[in-house]
């Protein structure tokens, strides 16, 4: 087989991962076939990579190159493999993001690498011949973006793991810096693309201290666009920087021409868009007011954090569980409590009981509860929770009027009532769960603590609420053992 004999195989090798990816995206729209659709975007990118690296194999590598190629592939397939095997539910949020800092890095270490080989063929009087201005275009978004989502994948991380404090982090001068690093990187860019045309001659040496002025201007720019974001619109800004991702693999595509990297960056691109503007419109904020920053910001409104007011009343162990068993329904509503307690298995051990003596159980789920998107789905579905019972926000709402017991595990702001009435309130028109229409609400939590946008919760103090504080697993635990009893 000749070599265009086999480019062919590998094009048409690249066209079934291409759809396989495809496939796999629309498999990942129901909870109950994410896990296929999952195992069939691996299965496209594991035919593209084979056809790759025979095709690369055929045309001839040096050994010291294979080296390289397999050398990062097992210790990068181990690293992943542990890291996935291994991280908690609580810390999905933060792999992802570090996921995303990898693949935008990447793009962009790619671009760079090609813009430098490409550059090395330049005319002896500094013409750019090899290369045109699409092309220096593509290079250099795919350094721009592929570096504002490295750095901004980091602080985003950094500030889910607590290594940086999850309110806005403001400093004088920041949003100057944010400005000038973004006019410096698009200013180089617009110079590059020129040059390319030919309408510009540089020496070789202005040429590449422009990309370095471009690359370290986005790395800048990413941190400063995540620092002053609050914690409780990361779900939103992890979906953003994962479109960036996808957009970054999909301009390295069109660098290499490679049609798998721009069928599965435009997939992952779009894909990331979408659900970025479903949970922006989810919390009755346009994406350009969260990347301004502000919400969850610990100097949110006075009004919100001296306190909701009213009474707290307390409830026993045994108090919750004759609610629950005499209940004749029962809507559990999930938040990030329960994702630290490590609590799923004991919610669907709970709901199996009541369903036992035959309560009608089913989970409200928030498009933003939690530290990322999906995150109480993929929480749920880890202890086998039936799929038919986990409800979206439009669907469960009209249905707590009709429920005898909401039982909320450590969700906060997704059922915080102010975003109804509170004018001042920084959650102000973010659609809730509307969980203080139910007749009566159980809020298992350790304690008093505000949520992560960091203001006070007048559910709280509602008469229909009753407080069971304890850990959402050992609390859990002791409710399941009372309702036994019963």
């Amino acid at each position: 087989m000749t070599a265009i004999d086999l480019g062919y195989v590998v094009q048409l090798a690249f066209l079934i991962g291409a759809a396989f990816f495809a496939l796999g995206l629309h498999q990942m729209n129901s909870p109950a076939t994410a896990r296929r659709g999952n195992r069939l975007s691996a299965t496209g990118m594991t035919i593209a990579v084979v056809a790759e690296l025979i095709y690369v194999g055929y045309r001839g590598v040096e050994p010291g190159n294979w080296l390289i190629i397999g050398g990062g592939m097992v210790v990068g397939g181990a690293i992943g493999l542990r890291m996935a095997r291994t991280v908690a539910m609580t810390s999905m949020p933060q792999l992802v993001s570090l996921f995303n800092a990898v693949g935008g890095g990447a793009a962009g270490l790619l671009a760079i690498d090609d813009f430098i080989r490409l550059s090395s063929q330049r005319t002896p009087e500094g013409a750019l011949a090899a290369l045109d201005g699409w092309l220096i275009f593509f290079i250099l978004v795919d350094v721009i973006v592929g570096s504002v989502t490295f750095t901004g994948s980091l602080i985003a991380s950094a500030k889910l793991m607590g290594r940086l404090k999850g309110q806005p982090i403001v400093f004088p001068g920041g949003r100057l810096l944010s400005a000038v690093a973004l006019v410096l990187a698009i200013s180089c860019s617009i110079v590059l693309v020129l040059s390319g045309t030919g309408l510009f001659n540089y020496d070789a040496s202005v040429m590449d201290l422009l990309l370095m002025v471009a690359l370290a201007s986005a790395l800048v720019f990413g941190v400063t666009m995540v620092l002053p974001i609050g914690g409780a619109d990361m779900p939103v800004v992890i979906s953003l920087l994962n479109a960036f991702t996808g957009s970054a693999v999909a301009m390295a595509g069109f660098v290499v021409g490679n049609v798998i990297l721009i069928v599965a960056g435009a997939l992952v691109g779009a894909s990331g868009a979408i659900l970025t503007k479903l949970m922006a419109d989810a919390m009755n904020r346009s994406i350009a007011n969260i990347l301004v920053g502000g919400f969850g910001a610990a100097e949110g409104s006075q009004a919100a954090l001296t306190g909701a007011g009213g009474t707290v009343r307390e409830v026993s162990v045994d108090d919750a569980a004759i609610q629950l068993a005499y209940a004749s329904k029962v809507v559990i509503v999930p938040g990030y409590g329960l994702a630290v307690a490590q609590a799923q298995h004991g919610v669907r051990e709970l709901a199996d009981l009541l369903e036992a003596r035959g309560v009608d159980v089913s989970y409200a789920i928030h498009p933003v509860a939690g530290r990322m998107p999906g995150h109480m789905n993929v929480l749920l579905a880890e202890a086998n929770v039936p799929y038919p019972q986990l409800k979206e926000m439009d669907e469960i709402n009209p249905e707590f009027e009709r429920t005898d017991v909401a039982l909320v595990v450590g969700a906060n702001d997704v059922t915080n009532p102010a975003a109804r009435t509170d004018r001042s309130s920084p959650i102000f028109g973010m659609p809730i769960l509307d969980v203080d229409h139910a007749r009566s609400i159980i809020v298992m939590k350790r304690s008093m603590g505000r949520g992560y946008a960091g203001i006070d919760n007048p559910l709280y103090v509602n008469p229909k609420t009753g407080m069971y504080f304890a850990d959402a697993k050992a609390g859990l635990a002791k409710l399941i053992a009372a309702i036994k009893a019963q």
